[in-house]
């Protein structure tokens, strides 16, 4: 919808253009959006035509119609996004399938679903479209493929594709050809002759929307904010961490405290003039990449016309670890035979080549330009890289204020990320690197890409009710402007509720993140109880979770009072164990066996009183 000349109608354009097999994609950062081309290309290989679908852009009834093309099927790459919930762009077709009269009995179907196990909801979405499409009526064609990204997802998606295929190759009688040639979806044209004005530079999807701004500001058209803050909370140590406020007195934007702000990051300029320089190639040449089928919902892999370094710079993700079949296309490039066969094993779906990729590749964490680095004879072309790298996302932040107090900056809490990979190799976080070097001045503030995206992570709509967080390191940020807000409204003299804060760092002495400002709060009775663990102040570590287990009895309070909890910070470990905690509380403190504890708990979170904004 919205886009010119474009037919939502996605069985009457399989139809027009004799296609069999439609990949729809739920996707957040990119991912199941790219595993949802890499079946439609994958389809060429066994004499199938194949569509790619974004499940917002088309009439998604249309599935009822799917027996109008004979042998037609459709795959659904769904991935589950914050607590079980659908990506955005799958959100309307979460609502339809949970409405009533859909018949489906004529739709042949598959899911792979990509989640994360370190969160609780794993892979909701996935199953969600699995089961429901089979109650609705129709045929599941191959069994449900869940990936892992707290493990390897890469090696999850190519394991099930490849039993995928051998099972529709045996049902449809489908012969594959071989595996050497690469496909191609786009075709390069290189422009001798564009006028600027031609020339995308960095837009996300509107030609000049950085020049010419308009409201209103989302994903498609963000708002160039200035940056007029960008300090160090961190006083000495050997890690950073910025505190950065964006002006958006200008824009119309809103937010509350616990939503997120996106920003739009780009590549460090010196890697893109690596790459430029390893492959030979002119930076500033303007080209296109367009589909080669015509019919095809996406015409250009990301907006063109554009230069290569506007490509390599704010498009296409180059420090990512590249994909298996990145891998493969490469490997046709090299001109010494043993580079080429052993990029070929790296690519290849046996144990051997997974251990092998999974070593050199992903724990290595070698990059594109590590690989082209690391082989010399590897000569690919650069459209080539540009037509199969990953998109590069924008980046999340928990809102650190409150709009109540601040509403015409939206405050950001990150820490800079930088190390050095197992083969010595310096690695710079995108985001962060790039916002570390943006300092404001008056004159000509430096101004980022960003939109705000609406949150679940919300305070109690009364004042009076107690509220207990849960956030070591940044994941004091959304806790923040909640503290801000609870401040105000006590500034009103309204009455509020009991603030509990349990916060966690390494040391007192460098890294307790707004130190001064939660100290004031807790004397001015905004804070009523303030937690610190440091976990590197003395000979035994102290976390979070270990304060929380030491203070049972207030915690169940806030649980017994109808008061709310909130975890915000890493899955794996912190999360996990606070989950553990409010559980064993439960069980203890309110005489229930662990499978009403359980049952407890879930329906606290259901109701909005447990809360987890987390990453892993």
């Amino acid at each position: 919808p919205g886009r010119v000349g474009f037919d939502s109608n996605f069985v009457r354009r399989m139809n027009k253009g004799d296609k069999k097999m439609v990949v729809f994609f739920g996707s957040q950062t990119g991912t199941a959006e790219e595993f949802a081309s890499r079946l439609a290309k994958d389809a060429r290989r066994y004499g199938l035509k194949a569509i790619t679908g974004d499940p917002e852009e088309c009439d998604m009834e249309e599935l009822e119609n799917m027996g109008q093309i004979e042998n037609g099927f459709a795959v659904f790459c769904m991935a589950t996004y914050g607590e079980g919930d659908p990506t955005d762009n799958s959100q309307e077709f979460y609502d339809w399938l949970q409405q009533d009269g859909h018949n489906l009995a004529d739709l042949k179907y598959a899911v792979f679903g990509l989640g994360n196990k370190t969160y609780e909801n794993y892979n909701t979405m996935g199953k969600f479209v699995d089961k429901k499409l089979s109650e609705l009526g129709a045929e599941r064609v191959f069994e449900l493929g869940l990936g892992d990204d707290d493990g390897n997802i890469e090696e999850d998606f190519v394991t099930w594709k490849e039993k995928f295929w051998a099972s529709i190759s045996e049902r449809f009688d489908l012969e594959p050809l071989g595996e050497d040639t690469v496909l191609r979806e786009y075709n390069l044209e290189i422009h001798e002759d564009k006028s600027n004005d031609e020339i995308f530079t960095g837009e996300p999807q509107r030609l000049h929307s950085f020049q010419k701004q308009k409201r209103p500001f989302d994903a498609k058209n963000p708002y160039l904010a200035p940056i007029v803050v960008n300090r160090e909370l961190h006083n000495g140590g050997d890690r950073s961490c910025m505190h950065i406020e964006l002006d958006i007195s200008d824009s119309g934007i809103k937010y509350e405290a616990g939503d997120h702000v996106a920003i739009y990051p780009k590549n460090d300029s010196e890697t893109v003039e690596r790459i430029g320089q390893r492959l030979n190639i002119d930076l500033e040449t303007v080209f296109s990449l367009n589909n080669i089928d015509e019919e095809a919902s996406k015409q250009h892999p990301f907006p063109c016309p554009c230069t290569y370094r506007t490509a390599l710079t704010y498009y296409v993700d180059i420090t990512c670890a590249p994909r298996t079949h990145v891998i493969q296309a490469l490997s046709e490039f090299a001109e010494d035979p043993k580079e080429k066969e052993f990029l070929k094993l790296l690519a290849k779906p046996t144990s051997e080549g997974k251990k092998e990729y999974s070593e050199w590749i992903l724990k290595d964490q070698r990059s594109v330009l590590d690989v082209l680095i690391d082989l010399p004879s590897l000569k690919p072309p650069l459209d080539l890289i540009l037509e199969l790298a990953s998109r590069l996302q924008v980046r999340y932040y928990s809102i650190s204020s409150s709009s109540k107090v601040s509403p015409t900056k939206i405050h950001v809490t990150a820490v800079l990320v930088n190390y050095t990979t197992k083969i010595g190799r310096e690695y710079n976080g995108v985001a962060t690197s790039w916002l570390k070097n943006l300092i404001p001045n008056d004159e000509n503030p430096p101004r980022v890409p960003i939109y705000v995206r609406r949150s679940q992570f919300k305070l109690p709509r009364k004042h009076q009710v107690p509220i207990l967080m849960v956030g070591p390191g940044t994941g004091l940020a959304p806790f923040r402007g909640f503290i801000q807000e609870r401040h105000f409204q006590k500034n009103q003299d309204k009455p509020i509720g009991n603030c509990i804060l349990y916060f966690g760092c390494r040391n007192k002495d460098s890294d307790y993140l707004y130190q001064s400002e939660l100290v004031d709060y807790e004397k001015d009775g905004t804070i009523s109880s303030l937690h610190v663990a440091f976990s590197r102040d003395q000979p035994k570590k102290i976390y979070v979770t270990h304060l929380l287990k030491e203070n049972t009895e207030e915690l169940w309070n806030v649980v017994n009072e109808g008061g709310h909890i909130y975890v915000c910070g890493d899955a794996r470990n912190m999360a996990r164990d606070v989950h553990q905690v409010l559980l064993d509380v439960v069980q203890t403190k309110g005489g229930k066996t662990l499978a009403e504890a359980e049952a407890f708990v879930k329906k606290m979170s259901s109701q909005g009183r447990y809360s987890c904004d987390v990453w892993s």
